[in-house]
């Protein structure tokens, strides 16, 4: 053999069995973290992540053998080059998963985890059962950072082939304690899942139209992360309002800052579209003085920067913004509007008060409730932070212990309890 043929030999080795490596899935995150999965997940990520790891064997072995065959070396070269393309695709895959799963092997973070899947699961469930779609698994992760980040199930990952097998949710550290970020990114789930995005994107373009081209452009520009804190607030109430204005906030500049594609709105534009979700809604309350506050800020004084410029322009249209989104008949939600799939007044304050007077002690205790209404009884427990602050550690630990305790309902190794079939 030729010194090129032994260096392609060489080569087609290294590869070969750099993916074979891949195949330990144990290696790729710990027994221990993968047992901190439902069992359901648990098989839904490693069947997509063997299948990956397979595949790229299938190809090393073809080449194997089209090598000992002495097929044409420039072809075998071009090929050894796409399995090493493919190895680094599929190794991206696997550090994410892996990465994300790894978060479990603590015991008392799995349990928190496993209860956050549950939440998130049941909130995506509840509202596509009855239009027919089927809901994904949830794999929820811890991470660093202001904002959380969803990879939605369904899309294709790294390699453009395989579709991710959950909904994968990043929380961040400092969001523990309002975890209401986990429903603006199932939000994302929901919207792509149903098709609400795209007819979003057009209802908002025309409500806007007569008033600004240029203000229709942007809000159509943001029907993504709209849809999002739309569908968070119609399950979580006003809670997730102060998570969202402590990531997004800043310095004046910051907070009217239009960053040319970004998908999110503004700041102060979507601090005070959020809080007149609220105010539509709940009527008066606290997210009023935050909206004043957030007016009073950064929009006090004179500027003719178009971020402030917009923001006024939008601040007259709020009221239209949020019929659209919450009270205009869609096709995504058969011929219904949004607040006919997800009733905003049952996360209004008022009714999570009822919610836990009626239910009295057992509300924290109740499998039976745990099952029933996890994330109204949530939202109810966030919310207690917000109406007392000055003992916001105490109900963060109440809260904590139900979430893990909600996480325990269902242990790693049985069936899910419920059926189940993708930046701040």
């Amino acid at each position: 053999m030729t010194d090129r043929g032994d260096q392609l030999t060489a080569e087609l080795a290294h590869w070969r069995y750099a993916v074979d490596a891949m195949a330990d899935l144990d290696i790729v995150a710990s027994p221990v973290a993968w047992d901190g999965l439902e069992q359901y997940l648990r098989l839904q990520v490693r069947d997509r992540l063997a299948a990956i790891v397979t595949g790229l064997r299938l190809e090393a072995a073809e080449l194997v053998a089209a090598a000992a065959g002495r097929d044409d070396p420039r072809d075998l070269r071009d090929r050894v080059l796409r399995l090493r393309r493919r190895y680094f695709q599929a190794e991206a895959i696997l550090g994410f998963y892996g990465d994300a799963v790894a978060t479990r092997s603590n015991p008392a973070l799995a349990a928190l985890l496993r209860g956050f899947d549950t939440l998130a699961a049941e909130g995506l469930e509840g509202l596509l059962r009855p239009l027919g779609i089927d809901s994904p698994p949830v794999l929820c992760y811890l991470d660093a950072g202001a904002g959380a980040a969803i990879l939605r199930a369904g899309v294709r990952l790294w390699d453009h082939a395989n579709p991710s097998p959950a909904a994968a949710i990043k929380l961040t550290w400092h969001s523990l304690p309002h975890p209401t970020s986990l429903f603006h990114e199932t939000g994302h789930q929901f919207a792509h899942l149903t098709g609400w995005t795209a007819e979003l994107a057009d209802a908002l373009d025309s409500v806007l139209a007569g008033r600004s081209v240029e203000l229709a452009a942007l809000w159509r520009s943001w029907a993504g992360e709209v849809a999002a804190d739309v569908h968070a607030i119609a399950l979580c109430g006003w809670s997730p309002v102060p998570a969202l204005a402590n990531v997004v906030d800043g310095p004046t500049d910051a907070v009217l800052r239009i960053i040319p594609g970004d998908p999110h709105p503004f700041p102060l534009v979507r601090v005070l579209f959020n809080a007149a979700l609220c105010r539509v809604w709940f009527g008066p309350g606290p997210w009023d003085g935050m909206a004043r506050t957030w007016t009073e800020r950064h929009l006090s004084r004179p500027d003719d920067s178009d971020g402030a410029r917009l923001a006024r322009l939008s601040i007259g249209a709020l009221g239209d913004l949020v019929d659209v989104c919450t009270r205009r008949p869609m096709q995504a939600f058969q011929g219904r509007p949004f607040c006919a799939v997800a009733d905003p007044r049952r996360a209004a304050p008022a009714a999570l008060g009822e919610l836990a007077r009626r239910a009295g002690p057992s509300l924290l205790t109740s499998s039976y409730l745990a099952r029933k209404d996890p994330v109204r009884i949530l939202a109810w427990l966030v919310g207690r932070a917000l109406d007392d602050p000055g003992n916001a550690p105490v109900h963060w630990r109440t809260l904590r212990e139900w979430v893990a305790a909600l996480g325990g309902l269902r242990q790693p190794d049985t069936s899910p309890v419920l059926a189940r079939t993708t930046a701040a």
